[in-house]
């Protein structure tokens, strides 16, 4: 069978979206494939703001989240393998789902690496998210 992780993010943000808050995920920035703005990578993670507002031609495929976003007034188009996907969540209130981070060979190098901003500070602990079952919280 093929993997429903994408299943359940095209799930998830259908049922953000259609409770009116906004879809942000959560991504593994240094899986292989991965095609965001580096200069907004905080601890090896990047998160979007995957609102149709936020986004232009987004697109949840079986392979890979898809879209063109403005950051700093210059354009993007960003590429997100599924198995980079670590979490999508509604912004407002973090109710959403977390994924396990896939094993893989980190692809930026030291230079890379260097490069990546220290200015932002990181966010620390784990994203708070609830458990949820038929729109109830547990």
């Amino acid at each position: 069978m093929t993997s429903s992780k994408p299943y359940l993010i095209r799930a998830i943000y259908e049922w953000i979206a259609d409770n009116g808050c906004t879809p942000y995920i959560s991504v593994d920035a240094t899986f292989p494939g991965t095609d965001v703005p580096k200069q907004y990578i905080v601890d090896n993670t990047i998160t979007l703001d995957i609102s149709s507002e936020a986004t232009h031609q987004l697109l949840i495929d079986n392979e890979a989240v898809t879209f063109k976003a403005r950051f700093g007034g210059v354009g993007h188009d960003l590429y997100i393998p599924i198995s980079a996907v670590v979490a999508i969540y509604a912004q407002e209130n973090t109710q959403g789902m977390e994924f396990p981070y896939e094993e893989h060979e980190n692809y930026l190098d030291e230079t890379e690496q260097a490069d990546l901003p220290e200015a932002i500070p990181a966010k620390t602990g784990k994203l708070q998210l609830k458990v949820i079952s038929g729109g109830k919280e547990q």
